[in-house]
């Protein structure tokens, strides 16, 4: 087997672990709610912290990833990636979930580790060839492959215990890291001699904290309005004295040089706009299977399978073609098929047939797959070959700042309607609780409504920015 197929099986091993985890513990949320005795605001945190932990260091670890390679950070978000699940599945009630939140801080530098290096390696095995979209996009159905095992996985274990979602990452983990040791190396390094921008990383880091700190409290219902006022202040101090800071420094953390390449900045300005109109899609659609819907954590896991098995049909069919055909082209089609999803999402009540609700959901799956990979592509391509840890980097912390604001706008909407101590009652246990009376329920959904709604703007945002973006920006062999 030549390098380049196991370079991918690494990376898509490494891509699946972080899916099956992301797509299961949604559906343990309730479960965890109520074992662990924490509340909703606790809750959200162990989602919000996650992600705040892969983009605070995702763009350190890509600048070392140039300078050192990214066999050995790739391997080492294996093995932290492991020793933070294994810890998350041994929290315990008495800390109220706080220990919990602490644990998700240590997986998500594992996955920085995992997602910085991973479309790198990927791009780097796949140079010297004509596949790279190919092998980003078999490297996508890993992701995609996550959507279906992880819900089907998530409804079977929670019943039995929630902490097996987190176990059951730790075989995976290990083999990964063995596997990453033995077949990984690095075929581009060519800046050995460059040094480490310490002092901007740390105003960079800063930055990224205070500024996904406020997005996170705005998220979050009865936040204080000084904190958030505060972390906006100290986030504007800190990444104004990075940009000065970072005008003087001969080796920068952050090479901004990089946007000057207009398919690069015009590929991450579509990827930044499609995660916030699918960022926070997947949370809103659990919400309601397992509230309003009043479905099981099982019976919800099956029924978001059409998602991800559309995802995984069209993403590595969309990188194949992104090798042959416009990335514009694509890419605009998915966000299109995404449109008609979210509009379909955005009419779904109780009495909807499910047969409707997966045919919407399949939609968004299937418009998502359709984007992705040829995104990817173009930002991969559009990147000197010693700059891609750096590259990919930049498009995973747009990505994750489009999911965290998507989440920021998209709560409020969702939890602002009733109070949190009834969201939280309809999320653990539906329509079943007879206190909740059919005039919240109704307010719920329409809350629901609204959130689909808002992601569909932004979608419909994202679709003009890709269709009157100069086609002579972009690959376009097609005859």
């Amino acid at each position: 087997m030549s390098y380049k197929w196991k370079a991918l099986s690494v990376t898509t091993l490494g891509a699946l672990l972080a899916s099956i985890q992301g797509s299961s513990l949604l559906l343990a949320l309730p479960q965890i709610l109520v074992d662990l005795k924490t509340n909703f605001i606790i809750l959200i945190w162990i989602i919000l912290i996650y992600l705040l932990a892969t983009t605070m260091f995702i763009p350190i670890i890509g600048k070392l990833a140039d300078i050192i390679g990214k066999k050995f950070l790739y391997n080492l978000g294996f093995i932290i990636f492991t020793i933070g699940s294994l810890l998350s599945g041994l929290s315990q009630s008495s800390f109220h979930g706080f220990d919990l939140l602490f644990y998700r801080l240590i997986q998500g530098i594992g996955g920085a580790l995992l997602f910085t290096n991973s479309t790198a390696i990927v791009t780097d095995a796949f140079s010297n060839t004509k596949n790279i979209g190919l092998g980003l996009g078999i490297n996508q159905i890993a992701t995609a492959s996550g959507f279906i095992i992880g819900p089907i996985l998530g409804g079977l274990l929670v019943p039995i215990s929630w902490r097996l979602i987190f176990f059951i990452n730790i075989p995976i983990g290990i083999i990964g890291s063995i596997w990453g040791i033995i077949t990984l190396k690095d075929i581009v390094i060519e800046k050995k001699k460059e040094k480490f921008d310490y002092i901007g990383s740390i105003f960079l880091t800063l930055s990224i904290i205070f500024f996904l700190l406020s997005l996170s409290f705005i998220s979050l219902p009865k936040s204080s309005s000084y904190l958030i006022i505060l972390f906006s202040i100290l986030f504007i101090i800190f990444f104004s004295t990075f940009l000065i800071y970072e005008r003087n420094v001969e080796y920068p953390i952050f090479d901004f040089s990089l946007f000057k390449n207009k398919i690069f900045a015009y590929s991450n300005a579509t990827g930044f706009l499609n995660s916030i109109t699918r960022g926070a899609g997947l949370f809103i659609l659990i919400f309601f299977l397992q509230g309003p819907y009043g479905k099981s954590p099982f019976e919800t896991g099956l029924m978001i399978i059409p998602f991800g098995l559309s995802f995984l049909i069209l993403s590595p069919i969309s990188g194949y073609l992104s090798d042959k055909y416009s990335y514009r082209v694509l890419s605009t089609l998915g966000l299109f098929i995404s449109a008609i999803g979210l509009l379909g999402l955005s009419t779904i009540t109780k009495n909807t047939n499910y047969l409707d609700i997966a045919i919407y959901m399949s939609l968004l799956g299937a418009g998502s797959g359709l984007f992705s990979s040829p995104n990817t592509n173009s930002i991969m391509q559009n990147v000197k070959k010693e700059k891609r840890g750096e590259g990919s980097a930049i498009r995973v912390i747009l990505a994750n700042l489009g999911q965290m604001l998507s989440i920021a706008i998209i709560f409020p909407i969702v939890l602002g309607g009733v109070s949190e101590k009834v969201v939280s009652q309809i999320f653990i246990y539906g329509e079943k609780n007879k206190m909740i009376s059919q005039n919240i329920v109704n307010k719920f959904t329409q809350s629901i409504h609204l959130a689909f709604i808002i992601l569909l703007v932004f979608g419909i945002i994202t679709i003009s920015i890709s269709l009157f973006t100069s086609s002579r920006l972009h690959k376009n062999i097609l005859t």
